[in-house]
């Protein structure tokens, strides 16, 4: 079913980021490098964000650039952060976790925007590493990071395809 209300949208998609990236954070953790992933809060929350960046591409690719995928994106993150504040670990912060999706998004938007049309083909395996060097430093694998990316552009497909209504 289409959501038409943008708010609604943003709350759909965030249920639906609650469902499937702990899921896939298990598939991460039963690859070779994922002892890292399973055991290290840094890690885990790392690859949150980075479902979440997916989450995001997800909605811009299903309802385009405008007001309303830009009010179902608040309404994901409204809904992420309330859901997160209420499983901060000790030593966390909601601060601390803003301040970490907005620097990989920062950083991830720019991995997107490089190399132009001809850079696509490419962005999913360049964000894959770029995760992977955020959630296994550098001893993430060539393997590794392609998982990544895959987990990622599956996230990023199945929110356009709810968006779209498929």
């Amino acid at each position: 079913m289409k959501l038409t209300d943008p708010v609604e949208r943003g709350r759909a998609i965030a249920a639906l980021f609650f469902e499937h990236a702990p899921a896939l954070l298990r598939d991460l953790a039963e690859s070779r490098d994922g002892a890292a992933v399973a055991t290290g809060l840094a890690a885990r929350r790392e690859w949150e964000v980075f479902a979440l960046y997916g989450c995001v591409r997800g909605l811009v690719a299903g309802g385009g650039f405008n007001i309303e995928t830009g009010a179902a994106i608040d309404a994901l993150h409204d809904a992420v952060m309330d859901g997160w504040s209420r499983t901060l670990e000790p030593g966390e912060t909601l601060d601390a976790l803003r301040a970490r999706v907005s620097d990989r998004y920062a950083e991830y938007g720019a991995i997107g925007q490089d190399g132009g049309a001809s850079g696509a083909t490419t962005v999913t395996q360049r964000l894959g590493e770029a995760a992977a060097r955020h959630i296994a430093g550098d001893g993430g694998s060539p393997e590794f990071a392609e998982l990544l990316g895959a987990l990622h552009e599956s996230l990023a497909e199945a929110v356009t395809s709810q968006v779209r209504g498929h």
